[in-house]
Parts: structure tokens; C-alpha cells; sequence
């Protein structure tokens, strides 16, 4: 009989496909949502959406149907597509889970860390509080997810890290609007943080992590009460804002 397996060589045969156009439009448009360039509430014209991406209208009708799917966008017969409002619910129980994950990175992270990982936690609180001296809310915003996710990647455990990975831009979403209120108290807070892992103060990592987790949410909940229509809209059209977007 003839022999079935592959020759040695087949293997370096392999195609590398590019990435389907649909999952970079879904890609980009998801980071527009997250930096709240596409605010919640804010209705998706696939037309306007082709133009700002550089696409045609289909990707984008495909790209919506995955958001929805995943519930960053909220597709209403009748209506169209709207860019899903997060409930206070929603936020509530995401970060409870986070506050579990994270408290648990931190005190991993203080039971093992060595004077590099305490380096890079310092490089990190450094440049978030020069995006908070400079106002840049990006800025401030990427360096607050990255510390987050340094600390988990610290904590050695790659299960928690997929864990964290997963609800990164979530948390990011929600930390947006408040990033500048929450300020030098966060940023504080960080620096707290980074001295109980270097101390190797496993517990006391764990509570701060907890708190600073709480505060967010907290701080969260106080910005809708104070503008109750940022992240409630009703479902019909609401006032669109173009902006620039890079083409994918």
C-alpha cells in the first residue's frame, strides 16, 4: 500500500491567509467603541461607518453582527444598529469578577516578583502619571490596562491571564469617562499597589488591588447619576458624531 504520510517538506508548505477584511473592521470599529469615539447610545449608519473605514458596506453589516454577537453593539428591528449602553448591572458584575481575578494576580505577583517586574510596574505608574500631568485620556487609559495586565502576567499564572484578557477591554470601555476624574487618587493607588508586591506583602497587594477595583466602580456609578443620559439612550437616532478613523 501507498504510503500516507506527508513528505517532510509539506510543512513549509503552509499558506499564511490574511486576516478576513470583516475581522478588521470589526477590530477597528470595536476600538472606536472602547475609546468612546462611537459613543453609547450612538446609532451606526452602515454608510457613514464604509466612508469613515474605507470599506465597502458589507464588512461592516458582517462586522456589526459580530459586535452584536458579543454585545458591544445592539441590533433593534425597525431602528437599525446602536452602539450598546452598558447597565449598571453590567458594570456591577464585571468588575466584581475583575476585582477577583486581579486581587488574586496581585498576590501571586507579591509572592514572586523580582526587582525587573517591580521596574516595569514602576515605567508603567511613571507614564500614566505623565498622560494624567499632560491630560491625555488615551494616555491614561492604555497605561491603566497595562499596568493591570503586567501585574497579571506577574503573577505567573497563565490561566488567570486568559481570564483577565478577556474582560481587558470591557474595563477599558468603563474606565474611559472616568479616567480623569479618577486621576491622581488612581494613579496613587497604583503606586501603593506596586510597593506591597515589592515588599512581597501578598495580602495587603490583594486588598489594595480590591479596593482600587471598587473605587473605579464606584466611580462609575457616581458619573451616571450625574449624567444619567451618557450611557441611556432611547432607541430612536441619536445625534451623530463623525470623526476621523483610520482606514483597515
Amino acid at each position: 500500500m501507498p504510503s500516507t504520510e506527508l513528505p517532510q517538506q509539506a510543512s513549509a508548505r503552509r499558506i499564511d491567509r490574511p486576516v478576513p477584511l470583516r475581522e478588521r473592521v470589526y477590530a477597528a470599529m470595536q476600538e472606536l467603541i472602547i475609546s468612546r469615539q462611537l459613543a453609547p447610545g450612538q446609532h451606526l449608519v452602515e454608510s457613514e461607518l464604509a466612508e469613515m473605514l474605507g470599506v465597502s458596506r458589507q464588512p461592516i453589516r458582517e462586522a456589526l453582527q459580530l459586535l452584536n454577537s458579543e454585545g458591544w453593539v445592539d441590533l433593534r428591528p425597525g431602528y437599525g444598529a446602536f452602539v450598546h449602553a452598558p447597565t449598571e448591572t453590567e458594570v456591577d458584575q464585571l468588575l466584581a469578577v475583575r476585582a477577583v481575578l486581579e486581587g488574586e494576580s496581585a498576590r501571586l505577583a507579591a509572592q514572586q516578583v523580582d526587582s525587573e517586574g517591580v521596574a516595569r510596574l514602576r515605567k508603567l505608574c511613571a507614564e500614566g502619571e505623565a498622560a494624567l500631568a499632560s491630560d491625555d485620556i488615551d494616555g491614561m487609559v492604555a497605561a491603566n490596562a497595562e499596568l493591570h495586565r503586567c501585574v497579571t502576567e506577574l503573577s505567573g499564572n497563565r490561566v488567570l491571564l486568559d481570564f483577565v484578557s478577556q474582560v481587558d477591554r470591557r474595563v477599558r470601555w468603563y474606565y474611559t469617562p472616568i479616567a480623569r476624574n479618577r486621576g491622581h487618587q488612581s494613579w496613587a493607588e497604583h503606586g501603593r499597589l506596586v510597593d506591597a508586591i515589592e515588599r512581597g506583602d501578598a495580602d495587603t497587594a490583594s486588598r489594595i488591588m480590591r479596593e482600587h477595583t471598587e473605587r473605579t466602580r464606584q466611580s462609575y456609578l457616581e458619573q451616571r447619576e450625574q449624567n444619567p443620559e451618557q450611557d441611556e439612550q432611547p432607541a430612536q437616532v441619536r445625534s451623530r458624531r463623525r470623526r476621523a478613523a483610520p482606514r483597515v
